[in-house]
């Protein structure tokens, strides 16, 4: 699957799905943002359609943001069948990603 980078228009309606959608919320001026990177997308090369990738650019985002209380990024929230589940906030490697992951499924 794919990772999509969505806009505050476009979020609300990626969310209207079944199953689960992993939403990170970064900046291009995070450091830790461009670390979790490559793991959101190592992660998602091994995941086999499992959940649906969203990535929604904090600065450009800001009512999104606002909206789900993201005060401090990366922030990765996981929705279950369109409702909020879990927030972490920070970097996470493959493998805790995995397991935040597995305990909303």
């Amino acid at each position: 699957m794919a990772i999509y980078n969505v806009t505050d228009a476009t979020l609300k309606n990626e969310l209207q799905s079944e199953g689960l959608t992993i939403v990170n919320f970064w900046a291009s001026w995070c450091s830790d943002c461009l670390i979790f990177s490559p793991i959101l997308e190592a992660y998602d090369a091994e995941a086999n359609k499992e959940a649906k990738i969203l990535k929604a650019n904090l600065d450009d985002n800001v009512q999104s943001a606002a909206f789900f209380g993201i005060m401090s990024i990366p922030a990765t929230i996981i929705f279950k069948d369109g409702e909020a589940v879990d927030k972490e906030i920070g970097v996470m490697s493959v493998e805790r990603l995995k397991q935040f992951i597995a305990r909303d499924r």
